[in-house]
């Protein structure tokens, strides 16, 4: 297991680049089984997930290369149906939680489709019933193997057909999930209660570059009006929007200059204002985005003097993604602020390391949990601690960055599925970071 030796209390400065969007990287990858087409994707960027998925695809009989740095060329046109049933493909697909979106386009294109139970972050239940929902809305049907954990999908009479329907959650990939697979199903879906996040956006753009027709694309009513067959197409993935919010978070922890580069500014919604909201100056440089030094940030509070709460909810809503990194900031924030992860019930337990540390939190329960800044006054102390998902690796990983003395990550295979190189970038904005393996 890798581990993280980082020496904190160092600033750091310099510029950075944010990778391309994991979360619209898995969808985008999904949907090239939707075409015999040649489709090439570029700014992928070089993580875990992304590379698993990719080698999952490959196993499956798509043909797939590496053009360049991010750049990766397709052509889904022998695609291997037997694959589903074995070993190899139950293993590879359960360790992966992006490998359900590979459901939809199978069922939409070949009527079969087949699913281990998928893996990711252990951040509390993740239910898949808007999937599920959605494509026997469609006419799909859905048996449970529990010997095998499979589940296994099928659509009579071989041809998806399009229905209206309400989703039950504004699920990202379960709406992602539903569109690939009515792109090509018999007459037209209509999907209320749709996500409309910039990455499901982006998909709803490259399956309209291919051939399909999918109107109220940015809005949660979405139509989806079947094609026959869709073609090939050439696709950019946006920047990370997570990892361009922790480095802002990074930038205010160890007050430090840095500018995030190219970051689709228009496409960040809600997020700079919330980071404005925890007192964090940030200023827009065209595309860029300038974190200046600050020696202390103080919280707004709400018009009538409370102490604010920053909660995530669906798009245009604040992402639960980035909620780890506005509480670990907060910590040495002037002021207080309640932090509410509505979505998962597991995402807050980290905290528990950050007291460690030194922070003034209360988990008031699973979902909440009040934050008392010290205002730079008592900095964190270096302990060890291990990485127990994603966004709370990076998290601690901020937290480390910022404390006294030298602390120990371990588990960082978690971080290392939704940021690449980190440690090698972090060193070229000045970090004192080791890998050990």
């Amino acid at each position: 297991m890798s581990s993280f030796i980082i020496e904190g209390g160092h600033k750091l400065s310099g510029e950075v680049i944010p990778q391309g969007a994991k979360n619209e990287a898995l969808q985008i990858l999904s949907a090239v089984l939707l075409t015999p087409g040649e489709v090439e994707i570029s700014n992928l960027p070089d993580i875990v997930d992304v590379n698993k998925l990719i080698d999952l695809l490959g196993s499956m009989g798509v043909k797939t290369r590496k053009l360049d740095e991010g750049k990766w060329w397709f052509k889904a046109d022998e695609v291997n149906l037997d694959y589903l049933s074995s070993d190899e493909f139950s293993k590879k697909g359960s360790s992966l939680r992006g490998s359900v979106m590979i459901l939809g386009p199978l069922l939409s294109r070949y009527g079969i489709g087949a699913l281990p139970r998928p893996g990711g972050d252990k951040i509390g239940r993740r239910r898949m019933d808007t999937h599920f929902l959605g494509f026997k809305a469609l006419g799909a049907e859905f048996s449970y193997d529990a010997a095998t954990g499979f589940f296994n999908a099928s659509v009579p009479g071989g041809k998806l057909k399009g229905t209206t329907m309400l989703l039950d959650e504004a699920s990202v990939t379960g709406t992602a999930n539903v569109v690939m697979a009515a792109a090509l199903a018999e007459g037209t879906t209509t999907i209320y209660n749709a996500a409309c996040e910039p990455y499901l956006q982006q998909l709803c753009k490259l399956i309209n570059q291919m051939g399909g027709k999918i109107s109220g694309v940015g809005s949660n009513l979405l139509t989806i009006e079947g094609v026959e067959e869709l073609g090939g197409a050439t696709h950019r993935c946006l920047p990370d929007m997570i990892e361009i919010g922790s480095f802002i978070g990074m930038a205010a922890m160890t007050k430090s200059e840095i500018t995030i580069k190219d970051v689709c500014y228009d496409e960040l919604g809600i997020i700079p204002r919330i980071f404005r909201r925890m007192g964090v100056k940030i200023e827009r440089r065209g595309d860029d985005i300038f974190v200046p030094a600050q020696d202390h940030y103080e919280i707004e509070k709400f018009i009538d003097g409370s102490i604010l709460t920053v909660s995530d909810a669906p798009w245009p809503g604040f992402t639960p993604d980035l909620l780890s990194i506005v509480l670990v900031m907060a910590t040495q924030a002037k002021g207080s602020v309640m932090i509410h992860q509505k979505m998962f019930e597991s995402r807050l337990f980290f905290v528990d390391k950050l007291i460690d540390m030194g922070a003034q939190i209360i988990l008031c329960d699973p979902h909440r949990a009040t934050v008392i800044g010290l205002d730079h006054t008592s900095p964190l102390r270096a302990v060890t601690m291990t990485s127990p998902d994603i966004r709370a690796g990076v998290s601690l990983l901020i937290a480390a960055l910022s404390a006294e003395g030298t602390s120990t990550i371990h588990n960082i295979g978690q971080i290392d599925r939704g940021y690449q190189n980190i440690d090698e970038r972090l060193r070229q904005l000045g970090a004192q970071i080791t890998r050990v393996e």
